[in-house]
């Protein structure tokens, strides 16, 4: 991945918060102080993996700045480390949702472990820890291995060849999302999703239907099924990845 940019806001730059940010590019990132102003954080968001806020004694982002903040990570699976006396980093807390925090910490923050947390949280993305989980469901091995390829940059990715093979990895493992085929031999995508329904484990799985019929009455027939989506298999690598963006971007 890119070299890891961390951008840290507050009110004003400080030796602390220069110590800070020192001992992240000491770990080979590359980090910028950032005021609080959401034009400002805005100019120079492209490419942030990680936010860090410093408040300084009862210093508090203005609200709209939290708002843009949270509209922005909620977007891109940013994360969040507040750093601030106890008080100020509550009021953080009570503000951003929990699965935006990654760690916080309250001043006096000790140096080492502070770069130690960042490091990790860096690490813990480079791996994929945070990406959603699509499991893709194909008796084609070439198809299933060409949206391997797409979907792998950006989920994490896991496969079956066969509908029975797909409720076998599910008993182990969970998705965020299904691509199933719709025409499989011996269980098709019609079965398997009835089966994937009925059981209490995972019939809130959101399921999208593969398909190589375009024709109106095939499409109407996935349609009744009411998935929550389908894609012809025809679609390209820029258009299934935008729809499964705004689809996550939509069911947050």
């Amino acid at each position: 991945m890119p070299k890891s940019r961390v951008m840290m806001i507050g009110k004003k730059e400080s030796f602390i918060t220069r110590v800070l940010l020192k001992k992240l590019t000491d770990l080979g990132l590359n980090c910028e102080f950032v005021h609080w102003s959401v034009n400002e954080i805005n100019a120079k968001w492209e490419g942030t993996h990680l936010v860090t806020m410093y408040m300084e004694e009862e210093e508090r982002p203005p609200e709209d700045v939290m708002q843009f903040l949270k509209d922005k990570m909620d977007d891109e699976g940013v994360k969040l480390v507040p750093i601030g006396e106890k008080d100020d980093v509550r009021y953080v807390l009570d503000n951003v949702p929990g699965d935006m925090i990654y760690r916080s910490f309250i001043r006096p923050v000790d140096n080492g472990e502070f770069a130690n947390c960042v490091s990790d949280l860096m690490s813990k993305m480079e791996s994929g820890e945070f990406r959603k989980t699509i499991l893709v469901v194909d008796d084609d091995p070439s198809y299933l291995g060409l949206v391997r390829e797409w979907l792998r940059g950006t989920y994490k990715v896991a496969m079956a060849n066969s509908g029975l093979q797909a409720i076998k990895w599910l008993g182990k493992n969970k998705a965020d999302l299904i691509l199933l085929d719709h025409e499989m031999p011996i269980t098709g995508g019609p079965q398997v999703l009835e089966m994937l329904r009925n059981d209490e484990e995972t019939k809130s799985i959101p399921v999208m239907f593969l398909t190589g019929k375009s024709d109106k009455e095939s499409v109407m027939a996935v349609v009744a099924l009411k998935p929550e989506g389908y894609f012809l298999k025809t679609i390209s690598k820029e258009e299934l990845l935008a729809n499964l963006n705004d689809f996550f971007v939509m069911h947050k």
